[in-house]
């Protein structure tokens, strides 16, 4: 159900990557119009798709992309430090104890899965980071996922916002932690085990250290 790939690896899931970059571009460009690149195959991506970025998917039933997130360490490139630090006051966020997370997309395809591709993806993001040994993530969002967020059960601390509505957007911070998982256990109604399970299956224990003293 969920995979964690880096993203040099992707091309070992051709069915995943193909759905999953289409899928970001008719979310961000088509349905909210967005000012970002589509290439002449349909694929949304940036210069941070380039940096090779852990992608953690929501795999559907036949093999395609259900929803997806990018995840990048801050003390490389981030979104948030190149684009939004406006909304922090000017402060760099950079720790090793904190990853940035963007990119979150729901695939059109998902249909009665979609509510819980969400919460898979975020209980994802939080076993992610309590496995790895990290203490918050830091992303930026627009309006319409607030609800979204509370409804899981994994609101963020607001840093700063731009606008107003549904035209707002805000830099957030989550903290991550066991109480965190189980909370969002509770609401999704997943297993900590499962959320356990998708990892080990992603990440061979000697994978896992490398990342943790990267």
């Amino acid at each position: 159900m969920i995979k964690y790939i880096y993203a040099d690896a992707m091309d070992a899931f051709p069915k995943l990557k193909e759905t999953m970059f289409k899928d970001r571009a008719w979310q961000f460009k088509e349905r909210l119009g967005w000012d970002v690149k589509v290439d002449e195959t349909g694929f949304e991506s940036d210069e941070y798709d380039e940096i090779n970025p852990l992608y953690v998917i929501f795999e559907l039933p036949d093999g395609t992309h259900g929803g997806s997130m990018r995840i990048l360490p801050t003390t490389g490139q981030t979104m948030v430090n190149d684009h939004f630090s406006d909304l922090t006051d000017g402060v760099h966020i950079s720790s090793p104890l904190i990853w940035e997370c963007t990119r979150f997309c729901l695939s059109p395809n998902a249909g009665k899965l979609a509510g819980k591709a969400a919460s898979a993806l975020m209980l994802a993001g939080c076993e992610l980071g309590v496995r790895f040994g990290l203490d918050s993530s830091v992303g930026v969002f627009d309006a319409r996922m607030v609800h979204i967020y509370r409804r899981i059960g994994w609101a963020p601390e607001i840093l700063g916002t731009s606008g107003e509505g549904k035209s707002a957007v805000s830099v957030g911070l989550w903290a991550i932690n066991e109480e965190s998982k189980l909370q969002i256990c509770a609401k999704s109604g997943i297993a900590p085990e499962e959320a356990e399970a998708w990892f080990d299956a992603s990440f061979p224990v000697d994978d896992a250290f490398d990342a943790m003293v990267a």
